[in-house]
């Protein structure tokens, strides 16, 4: 029996789980201000995904191994410490914009902000951008990319 993703689209409403979940103003404030960004970038409406990822769009994934399933295109998650941002494609494009993006540490495939003022969005939107491009083209994040 195939394990079952701890990160599917749920029912809950977004504007409530930020209403809930994030007790500092300024994170609420930059949490509302990436979902109108992430949104008019995309082209989709925020939905929940797991507990606390805030996802835009979706696409199915199929790995070499077998394992499948859906993930957002673009998604945050307004955690305690900072944000996490899965917009991420590892791409040579994407490698340069980071180089303007501002204060930010970098996971695998997610970025790390303390608060939105600490980022250029318009690399953001860039970076946003290159990411839908990737996932379209290869039905995948880079993240799982063989290197």
């Amino acid at each position: 029996m195939a394990a079952k993703n701890k990160t599917a689209e749920t029912e809950v409403d977004v504007q409530d789980f930020i209403n809930a979940y994030v007790e500092n103003d300024q994170k609420k404030a930059d949490s509302f201000r990436l979902i109108e960004l992430l949104s008019r970038i995309s082209g989709f409406e925020p939905k929940m995904w797991g507990p606390s990822i805030i996802g835009f769009g979706s696409y199915h994934y199929k790995y070499e191994s077998g394992h499948e399933g859906d993930a957002p295109v673009l998604g945050f998650s307004p955690r305690k410490a900072e944000f996490s941002l899965y917009v991420y494609s590892d791409t040579e494009e994407s490698k340069q914009l980071l180089g303007s993006l501002g204060k930010f540490k970098m996971g695998k495939a997610c970025i790390y902000v303390k608060k939105l003022s600490d980022i250029n969005t318009d690399i953001l939107e860039k970076l946003c951008l290159a990411s839908i491009n990737y996932v379209n083209e290869h039905h995948s994040c880079s993240c799982h990319q063989k290197k």
